[in-house]
């Protein structure tokens, strides 16, 4: 039996199981990323709730397409994805980094930015694609942007949706070791601090997915 046969009738279980019900009891999420930083990002947020939140690549689900040029559309196709083959609820994240002075970049191509240009795929060569844009440029203003997707199984016609902005400015000189991306450029003037100088405690109350969770969670609440 392949995935896709084994997904169909667990989906319609997991179906019945998660619509209407408290956050506790959707028991286990996939999470349909096999970014390690938004898995300890989310993993964290959500065991709070009673949430286990399980990586796609530990049930042997491969990346989906992000073909759209919106947030919104890419996450709702990745938790549509790993909610099929694994028959459970999924959640999805499509987020990245705003630059008003680059009309919205790196935007949806926030973890390809540099290889959009040529270069390597790699923090380091899209933070350096990134200060290199913005030399000359006074306008520092930026934000991150994630756009998150639950779905109680593949078609679900009543997906959660839920958005998160977190503002700040960009710097050219990198500060912090914590965080991924573009943590050590997004600088906050209210905390005098990058978000990658934030321990991870204080990260996860501010941040956009910490935003956009904690709406997800009160609709799911709502809902019991």
């Amino acid at each position: 039996m392949n995935d896709r046969q084994g997904a169909g009738g667990a989906a319609s279980q997991a179906s019945g199981a998660a619509r209407g019900a408290a956050p506790g009891s959707l028991g286990k999420v996939v999470l349909a990323s096999n970014n390690a930083g938004k898995l300890r990002e989310f993993a964290a947020l959500l065991d709070a709730a009673g949430i286990e939140l399980i990586p796609q690549g530990a049930l042997n689900v491969p990346e989906a397409e992000e073909p759209y040029p919106t947030f919104v559309e890419n996450a709702l196709t990745k938790a549509r994805h790993a909610a099929r083959l694994t028959g459970l609820p999924a959640l999805a994240d499509d987020s990245g980094l705003c630059v008003r002075a680059l009309r919205g970049a790196p935007g949806v191509y926030s973890a390809r930015y540099a290889q959009r240009a040529g270069g390597p795929k790699s923090d380091a060569a899209n933070n350096a694609h990134l200060v290199g844009q913005l030399q000359g440029e006074a306008d520092r203003r930026a934000y991150y942007f994630c756009a998150l997707v639950l779905v109680r199984h593949a078609d679900d016609p009543e997906p959660l949706i839920a958005e998160g902005r977190w503002p700040g400015q960009i710097i050219d000189v990198p500060r912090g070791a914590h965080g991924f991306g573009y943590d050590p450029h997004f600088f906050l003037p209210e905390l005098d601090a990058t978000a990658a100088e934030l321990d991870p405690a204080v990260k996860n109350t501010s941040s956009h997915r910490a935003i956009a969770l904690r709406q997800l969670l009160a609709r799911l609440t709502e809902e019991a």
